[in-house]
């Protein structure tokens, strides 16, 4: 049995090198960079078995992608398609008092069509855990459907089945997302977000820890997990808030942090760990996630291992 099954659309990243402008730089680096793969690809590292499915374009920008995640060790299964295309992204880092400058070019792309027919359903049902982000509902309302029918597989079995929010502004608006996402939440059991994203998209007020239980009860999810920046994570989870505080690092880009957060908390929980441990396991990730160029976590679970325990000695 699988442990993980990620489903989802996946990017290539097009960032300059250094501190260049998009506008001015003529050498670029490409990364594979979609909300699940990235989430496979963090499991992974934790010696979870991970499988990420998708519909890509048949073209050596699809196939690029596979063969990025190929080298991450991760198992792929891709509807492969004559229509449509590849997706792109361009990123362009921030450098004080610059913000950093996100594009986001994926009308059209091949996952936009990704139906239940190009999917194993049957892997999907019997994984011990599926996930999915609302970055790819927001694509069709065929590739909204299809993420439903995810979940739905996901829920029907004993398996855990979780939702990431991940609001984008440019896919969709706030109204839109909350009726589509809100719509599956009867087939999620663990509901991830960002605090910004939960105020957003459910539109609530509110402080995390105020949030977390009362989505939880609304909702009847097993789990509610929040990110808060600077401010660390919490998860609410049978009637008690377990919670973080973030971990300082230098950083050299956060654009993979969340999922590596995402990833390492779904590795901890299908090896036995309790919420607790895997919230801490997740900080760390996406702590040293930071640290490193590009949005996939390469981390060493090891250095994960040390980096919790630092904290924990510390008082963090």
């Amino acid at each position: 049995m699988v442990e993980l099954v990620t489903v989802g659309d996946t990017s290539l990243r097009l960032s300059p090198r250094g501190n260049e402008r998009l506008e001015t730089a003529t050498d670029v680096r490409m990364h594979a960079a979609g909300t699940e793969s990235n989430v496979a690809v963090a499991a992974s590292r934790f010696g979870t078995d991970v499988v990420w499915l998708s519909k890509l374009p048949d073209t050596p920008l699809g196939r690029r992608v596979v063969s990025e995640l190929h080298e991450h060790g991760i198992e792929t299964q891709v509807g492969w398609s004559d229509e449509g295309r590849q997706g792109l992204s361009f990123y362009e880092p921030p450098c004080e008092p610059r913000e950093a400058v996100r594009i986001h070019d994926r009308k059209r792309a091949a996952a936009e069509t990704m139906s239940p027919g190009d999917l194993d359903m049957d892997l999907i049902q019997n994984a011990s855990s599926v996930f999915v982000a609302g970055s790819t509902l927001a694509l069709s309302e065929t590739a909204a459907e299809t993420g439903a029918a995810v979940l739905r597989a996901g829920a029907s079995g004993d398996g855990v089945s979780a939702l990431e929010l991940d609001y984008r502004p440019e896919l969709w608006s706030p109204a839109k997302a909350r009726e589509t996402l809100t719509g599956v939440f009867e087939s999620v059991d663990v509901l991830f977000g960002s605090e910004d994203d939960v105020r957003t998209v459910l539109d609530r007020t509110g402080q995390a820890r105020e949030l977390a239980p009362t989505i939880a009860a609304e909702w009847d999810l097993q789990m509610v997990v929040l990110t808060r920046s600077e401010h660390g994570a919490l998860v609410y989870h049978d009637g008690v808030i377990h919670d973080r505080d973030a971990i300082e690092t230098e950083t050299v880009d956060d654009t993979g942090q969340h999922d590596a957060f995402i990833g390492a908390f779904l590795a901890i929980l299908l090896d036995g760990g309790g919420p607790d441990t895997a919230l801490s396991t997740a900080v760390a990730t996406a702590s040293l996630s930071r640290t490193i160029p590009g949005p996939l976590a390469t981390v060493d679970q090891a250095e994960v291992d040390r980096l919790v325990d630092s904290t924990e000695q510390s008082g963090f």
